[in-house]
């Protein structure tokens, strides 16, 4: 008889990154399949207001913490915080992630003009964050036998963007898709795979998920752009994630590892 689980019922999940875009629809996910919800952010008030609806609405017993995914010991008190309250920690969504703004002058994303310290701020939040989270949270995963860790990678850790999605139909171009970026997502890609064989026998599985460009309100152009470039026509939608967070969360992909989920409306078929 086939038997397909789907249920989070009395596990407990981190989320980094919680009080984002698609942060916060994996932590709905979470909670209404079951899970006890840890939102972690940089912003606690955020964070908290987060947990309480989750908790509320799910029934769930969610709770906010505020943490650096980049330092040891903030996670360190993270981890040590949830087993305290919780006894175990059975998922991690590594999510949080900064991408380039450039407000004050469109250049600095030209390649040849991109600084240095944004290229390491990338690096260091997007690659090194998930690296300390996974070191910290899923080295008590493995001494416990059990765990299911979710990285957030990207479609451009896959291809490299199409700057001309970026065009302004005037043809202008300010603003180009970092080198950086697509680098630290292609970087949490290769870790995953490393995590999966080294954790494999531990009984910790450790996936990947890879989203396409998500609508949020961006303008008019763009959007039209992007969805032009994709087989599916559209941007997702933030809660077009929730299926396959659950999905690579619980016993429903229990033989699954070092694996890629792409869900991306088709972009990288092309």
């Amino acid at each position: 008889m086939l038997q397909t689980n789907f249920s989070l019922e009395n596990r407990t999940a981190i989320v980094t990154g919680a009080t984002g875009l698609l942060g916060r629809q994996h932590s709905i996910a979470l909670a209404a399949a079951g899970a006890n919800v840890i939102a972690v952010d940089l912003c606690f008030e955020q964070c908290e207001s987060l947990a309480a609806e989750i908790s509320e609405t799910f029934r769930t017993r969610s709770s906010a913490f505020c943490a650096n995914i980049t330092k040891p010991e903030s996670i360190e008190l993270l981890r040590d915080e949830a087993l305290r309250r919780y006894g175990a920690i059975d998922i991690l969504v590594n999510n949080a992630a900064v991408d380039d703004v450039f407000r004050e002058s469109a250049e600095d994303s030209h390649f040849e003009s991109y600084r240095l310290e944004s290229w390491q701020r990338c690096i260091e939040t997007n690659l090194t964050g998930t690296f300390v989270c996974s070191q910290v949270i899923g080295s008590k995963m493995a001494s416990r036998g059990t765990g299911s860790i979710i990285n957030i990678a990207s479609t451009y850790g896959i291809v490299a963007p199409d700057q001309s999605i970026y065009r302004r139909p005037d043809g202008t171009q300010s603003f180009y898709k970092s080198a950086a970026y697509s680098t630290s997502k292609a970087g949490v890609l290769a870790l995953t795979r490393y995590l999966a064989a080294y954790w494999g026998s531990a009984g910790v599985r450790v996936n990947a998920l890879s989203p396409g460009g998500v609508e949020n309100m961006q303008e008019e152009y763009f959007i039209e752009n992007y969805s032009a470039r994709t087989p599916m026509r559209r941007m997702a939608k933030p809660d077009d994630y929730c299926g396959a967070i659950v999905f690579l969360a619980s016993d429903a992909s229990r033989y699954m590892t070092g694996a890629n989920l792409v869900v991306d409306g088709g972009w990288t078929i092309w």
